[in-house]
């Protein structure tokens, strides 16, 4: 743009700034005249003319007025640029704390699907400094006909840990979250999948998009594919047959032996590696054991990350099996599965549910589904320390509860640090006061 074409634009009637500005100037206009006055009168003091200090009065009392208008010319200049760049922005305060103060530890969550987006609602209490790594295998639902028609990398799950992670932006996360429910060409598609794909073709790539979304919807940290290649995930089964596509390997009803990605070898989005490199702790799961956190294991650039960082690594436990993934699954199975993937050590410590309410057994039963059986003496075997904690729900569905989660998590984490004597990461008061309650600080 032409500079006398932005200055045209700077006259225009109705931006609500040129108002402030011009009070500014006239504060600063209203303040020289005081000093002016000021100088005047104490100079004719020095020189022993014996005058009235009227006029050094009058100085005194325009550069308080004056000043008063230079604070609130400038309070309302910055109030108006903010409320453009931010329409909904928090309190001055809670901005600096958050920005200076509340960062909070790096911790990076790897996984896909439901499971991901409630861990990520529950951490962000504790941190304003999360990185999610999602895998990019969905084909189903909408994202899977965007993928198909379009050729675009699925955007559902990284729609889901954009709105988990978003600040106080409500009615934008209602936006993103909702579905259409009627036509036929938009009928099942959320809203948030189609904004993703179509910034994704503005801004060039999808990493882009997320970035540009993110500051929309105040998210605190970062979303980040694990690949921004496209993948297609293939399992094997028991019996020898393939199938492919994450949705085909989740309705089998046969036990997967193997699962593998087509390319074999993709590459890693490289912000994703850097995370981890630089996290403070790593948390795998929760999430589908074959179709939310494998494809990410199945990155070669992601495991060989995994195993040379020196955060802490947690995995969580399904509190279900999943029929046609997990049929007749116990944690030491879970654990397995994962070690073969990622390679021996890739995690020292795993969390799982307690227990499950007798009252909900019964309804997931009929669906085949069952608690994951935990069996300690496989699971010590495989060098993994496994910590139960009471982290459902209380509805009446068995679901991870958010903020139980992530209290077990940050409890794990603090508890491990003070053990080991390592520096106790900078989590806000109210981890370091359930820390101290338990005598771990």
């Amino acid at each position: 743009m032409k500079p006398l074409t932005r200055l045209k634009r700077w006259l225009t009637p109705g931006l609500g700034i040129k108002r402030w500005l011009l009070l500014g100037l006239l504060g600063l206009l209203t303040v020289n005249g005081g000093v002016i006055s000021v100088t005047y009168a104490v100079l004719r003091e020095l020189r022993g003319t014996h005058a009235s200090m009227t006029s050094g009065y009058i100085g005194l009392v325009l550069i308080v007025l004056g000043g008063y208008l230079l604070m609130w010319s400038t309070r309302r200049t910055v109030r108006a640029i903010v409320r453009v760049l931010h329409p909904a922005p928090p309190p001055l305060v809670e901005a600096f704390y958050r920005q200076r103060v509340r960062r909070g530890p790096k911790l990076v969550a790897i996984g896909g699907g439901t499971g991901l987006a409630t861990l990520l609602r529950g951490l962000k209490a504790y941190s304003d400094n999360i990185t999610a790594i999602v895998a990019m295998t969905d084909d189903g639902g909408s994202s899977g006909r965007l993928r198909e028609e379009l050729g675009v990398l699925p955007p559902g799950d990284l729609r889901h840990c954009l709105t988990a992670l978003a600040g106080e932006e409500e009615l934008l996360t209602q936006l993103f979250d909702y579905r259409f429910r009627s036509g036929t060409t938009l009928l099942g598609h959320s809203f948030g999948n189609l904004f993703l794909t179509a910034m994704a073709d503005i801004t060039g790539d999808l990493e882009q998009a997320l970035r540009a979304s993110s500051r929309v919807l105040a998210v605190r940290g970062q979303v980040l594919p694990a690949t921004l290649q496209s993948m297609d995930l293939v399992a094997t089964l028991v019996d020898g047959t393939e199938v492919r596509g994450e949705s085909q390997i989740s309705r089998s009803t046969q036990r997967i032996a193997a699962v593998r990605c087509e390319p074999a070898d993709p590459a890693a989005l490289p912000d994703a590696v850097k995370a981890i490199l630089e996290a403070d702790a790593i948390i795998l799961g929760p999430g589908s054991l074959y179709t939310s956190l494998a494809p990410n294991l199945l990155i070669p650039e992601i495991r060989a990350a995994l195993h040379q960082t020196q955060a802490p690594k947690l995995y969580v436990c399904n509190v279900m099996t999943q029929p046609g993934e997990t049929d007749h699954y116990s944690v030491s199975d879970h654990l397995r599965v994962l070690l073969e993937l990622g390679g021996p050590g890739l995690f020292s410590h795993a969390i799982i549910n307690e227990a499950v309410p007798d009252r909900l057994l019964a309804r997931y039963q009929e669906k085949g589904q069952y608690p994951v059986r935990f069996d300690q003496e496989a699971c010590d075997a495989l060098g993994v320390k496994v910590l139960p904690a009471a982290m459902l729900d209380e509805g009446d569905y068995v679901r991870h509860d958010p903020t139980a989660l992530a209290r077990a998590i940050v409890d794990w984490l603090l508890n491990g640090r003070r053990n080991s004597g390592s520096k106790i990461l900078p989590f806000p008061v109210e981890a370091e006061l359930s820390a101290r309650s338990k005598g771990w600080l």
